[in-house]
């Protein structure tokens, strides 16, 4: 274990990630597609908007906890699915599962993951179930009666996969999914010692080769097979309808992610959503995608005011949250650095990361001059720039 104390910041983790991950499963986290213009896209709109505090506001009695569908969060961030996070730590998914649930927020388990939802939802429970989902309600059937069965009530369809990205660097370094041993990759993680010792061995004889546990209505094969549909099987088919579909068929909270267009935000209302995510998937599928800040104030403005209308992408510090919460977003993810802080120090390090956000959300509403985070909105915002998110000037 490290000694927690030393990390102040979220990026002292994704350093501290860097050093103990061997190369190409570092990249392949932290990496986009393509140039990675969406990936630098992404913290770029959060650095040049700034914050426009106010003064003597009498800001002792803070507060920063948020509602979502009647659920009261003690802070609106929640940590965003992430799939084979088991390249990084033993049993990844069950120390952010568990770091999130300890502290009151939200964990969203993806497909992709490699420990059974129904083990999450037995301990430490309450996870978020999002799907990479095919065009074919009979399958859909099945997947939805097996989250039925282990108690997931909100179910979040991933909007922005229907073909694989253009992943290039994964490619240059050898690395795919599913994936494929090579020499080189040996070679890699015998440079890397303690994640041979503490993750790569220790997973291999514990509980063998990882497998996509969650991708579809059964658990599926070890992440160096293919499954048994293809790992994007129909996707390319699903549309709008399915989504109705899902809504007749699913009585939990039904969120579409990857949203980054006002229309398909209403398409989402008119489909009886219970909310969106805007996001690009973290730079990850089309690059060159608009960034999801600047996306949020169109459609937010498109949409009911309690609907709701969640981000991810790019978060690293407590003022980015401030920034997505003023412009309209009701809650938001982070998904590379809690992954960052599970590599280095398990579910301390992934609590840890959440705690750094809290404490930067708590001081930083402070300095703002706005007590209350329900009381956050655009004008606590540099307005020419905010302009430019909104396409006029705002005083």
């Amino acid at each position: 274990m490290r000694n927690l104390d030393a990390f102040l910041s979220l990026a002292d983790f994704e350093a501290a990630a860097r050093r103990r991950l061997p190369h190409a499963v570092f990249e392949y986290v932290v990496g986009g597609t393509e140039d990675g213009l969406s990936v630098r896209a992404n913290r770029a709109c959060f650095d040049a908007l700034p914050m426009r505090p106010r003064g003597l506001a009498g800001v002792a009695g803070r507060s920063q906890s948020v509602s979502l569908w009647g659920m009261a969060y003690p802070s609106p961030v929640g940590i965003a699915p992430m799939g084979v996070t088991a390249i990084c730590r033993r049993r990844c998914d069950m120390a952010l599962a568990r770091a999130a649930r300890s502290r009151g927020l939200p964990y969203v388990i993806s497909g992709a993951s490699c420990v059974a939802l129904e083990e999450i939802q037995a301990d430490p429970g309450g996870a978020w179930y999002q799907g990479y989902f095919p065009g074919d309600t009979q399958r859909l059937q099945r997947i939805i009666e097996r989250l039925k069965r282990a108690g997931i009530e909100v179910l979040v369809v991933t909007s922005d996969t229907p073909v694989a990205a253009n992943r290039e660097n994964n490619q240059r370094n050898g690395f795919t999914i599913p994936f494929r041993p090579s020499g080189s990759l040996l070679l890699d993680g015998l440079r890397h010692p303690r994640w041979s010792m503490e993750v790569f061995f220790p997973t291999l004889f514990k509980d063998g080769i990882p497998r996509f546990m969650n991708l579809y209505e059964e658990p599926g094969p070890a992440i160096t097979a293919e499954p048994a549909h293809g790992f994007r099987g129909g996707r390319d088919l699903l549309t709008w309808e399915h989504m109705r579909w899902l809504r007749d068929h699913w009585q939990g909270k039904l969120v579409v992610k990857g949203i980054v267009h006002p229309r398909d935000a209403q398409m989402a209302v008119r489909c009886g959503m219970d909310g969106i995510i805007v996001s690009n998937h973290g730079g990850r599928q089309l690059d060159g995608a608009m960034a999801p800040l600047t996306a949020l104030p169109a459609i937010r403005d498109s949409v009911p005011d309690d609907f709701a209308v969640m981000l991810d992408g790019g978060i690293r510090r407590g003022t980015d949250v401030l920034k997505a919460v003023a412009l309209g977003a009701n809650m938001v993810f982070i998904g590379r650095p809690a992954l960052y802080g599970a590599a280095v120090a398990g579910e301390a390090g992934a609590g840890k990361v959440l705690d750094i956000l809290h404490a930067e959300i708590d001081r930083n509403l402070a300095l703002l001059g706005c007590g209350q985070i329900e009381n956050l909105n655009a004008d606590y915002l540099d307005p020419i720039q905010l302009g430019r998110f909104v396409g006029k000037r705002l005083d």
